[in-house]
């Protein structure tokens, strides 16, 4: 028996959980649910347990993005990676113009 291990992010190294969304995209999530008062709407997401009608056995689970009604700020929501991601803000490129008008003072 192997242990399968969570996949990581290329960027920062993070485990990350990657789903199916319900308009055929995958999404990486973060390991943690943080409170929704803590995670910006456009990165929330909640998990969603896939059934058949006449069975309790959950056959898929799918991410949903949380729009329309808000939650409330202490429930917990599942961040989408891209808000965690020590990576992401080390690869953009720096907005030309800025560093120059701070050097000329």
């Amino acid at each position: 028996m192997a242990f399968i291990e969570p996949p990581t992010c290329a960027l920062c190294g993070a485990d990350i959980r990657i789903y199916p969304t319900v308009y055929d995209r995958w999404v990486s999530l973060a390991v943690a649910e943080l409170p929704a008062k803590a995670v910006p709407e456009r990165f929330r997401w909640r998990l969603v347990k896939i059934q058949t009608p006449w069975s309790p056995v959950v056959i898929d689970v799918v991410a949903v993005r949380i729009r329309g009604i808000d939650p409330l700020p202490g429930e917990l929501v599942v961040p989408a990676h891209q808000m965690l991601c020590a990576g992401q803000g080390a690869e953009r490129p720096p907005v030309k113009g800025v560093l120059d008008s701070d050097i000329s003072g």
